[in-house]
């Protein structure tokens, strides 16, 4: 089958590579398409977790199964299906508490696994056991549906922290999961919904936000305390890869906010700086959150068949599989709202 190998920071190679046969507790899946995410566009100039090389990235995906194992039970040939990556070991004091998402020997598909830039995906077993592989739901497209994995992270983050009805929240940074944040506020009761980004604020304008803010050009925090009555936003969300933001982040907050770390950072440079003593006189909290459990996901699932979330808009340039590297370069360049890749 043709695939995408990455095969060491900055070079990824489009090659014929074998299939591993489907075992008695396997299946595989026909991709329809792949998501390009910013976890991608990091790993591809600094390498994969753990090192790992010579592997297929890829874990916005969704396929219709093409083959299944005698012992597989639930999942049949022509079935379509979503996936997420994440793949917990169902054993260590995370798992037992429900919190698979911090499981002590996480995996992933497209890391520890081959991922979904490749005409087909291999999933075995263990995957099926303890990852997040759903069907999707009528009404659902297979192309919608590669949106559902990154909106999952956006359900469980704004679920965990509290979002609801009546809440004030920034977001800060325009891209993708930005705009995912602006949506799935709106669909949890905000009341007022501002973002602050950069180069992809027009967009996000389709979204609805409330206001929209430079953060080159704009005083973020004193735009938002006009708007809130001097008091700050109940939410602040930092939905970037800038440790910069997070003081903007908490000086926006009321007292007793909460200022989430939604981003990751680059692993050359995550360390911050933040005001300890505004987070101790003004009681605020600061919340990191990752990943997201199985209900999650369905959740993401049902709420593009509802339609408070819009994979249409998202999705502004597709490219084939020859020409990853090409879309690569445009997600990192911002050149699109988001990337979709097409075996």
């Amino acid at each position: 089958m043709r695939a995408a190998v990455f095969e060491r920071p900055g070079e990824m190679q489009v090659k014929d590579i074998p299939l591993q046969p489907c075992g008695p507790g396997d299946l595989i899946l026909a991709v329809h398409a792949c998501g390009i995410c910013g976890g991608d566009i990091r790993n591809f100039s600094t390498g994969l977790r753990y090192g790992i090389t010579s592997q297929v990235m890829g874990h916005e995906f969704t396929g219709t199964v093409v083959e299944t194992g005698a012992e597989v039970t639930g999942y049949s040939v022509g079935d379509r299906l979503a996936l997420a990556p994440d793949v917990s070991c169902g054993t260590c004091w995370y798992c037992r508490q429900g919190l698979v998402n911090l499981c002590e020997n996480h995996r992933m598909v497209g890391t520890n696994w081959p991922g979904g830039f490749a005409e087909f995906v291999h999933l075995g077993a263990q995957i099926l056991a303890n990852g997040f592989v759903h069907h999707l739901p009528e009404g659902v497209g297979l192309t919608e549906g590669c949106l559902s994995e990154p909106a999952s992270s956006v359900i469980a983050a704004q679920k965990r922290v509290g979002i609801g009805e009546g809440s004030s929240v920034l977001i800060l940074g325009d891209g993708p999961i930005g705009c995912l944040h602006i949506e799935v506020a709106r669909a949890n009761g905000a009341s007022q919904v501002f973002i602050s980004g950069r180069s992809r604020l027009a967009a996000a304008k389709q979204f609805g936000p409330d206001l929209m803010l430079d953060y080159e050009k704009d005083d973020v925090v004193a735009a938002v305390r006009a708007r809130t009555e001097g008091r700050g936003v109940d939410f602040a969300i930092c939905a970037n890869a800038s440790v910069q933001s997070q003081q903007i982040a908490l000086e926006a907050v009321r007292k007793r906010g909460k200022v989430v770390l939604f981003g990751g950072v680059p692993k050359n440079n995550p360390m911050t700086s933040l005001d300890s003593n505004m987070i101790h006189y003004n009681e605020i909290e600061i919340i990191g959150t990752f990943s997201y459990q199985k209900r999650h996901h369905l959740a993401a699932l049902e709420a593009i068949r509802k339609g408070t979330i819009h994979p249409d808009a998202y999705f502004t340039k597709t490219v084939g599989l020859e020409d990853i590297v090409e879309g690569f370069v445009a997600a990192k360049n911002r050149e699109a709202l988001k990337v979709l890749v097409k075996p």
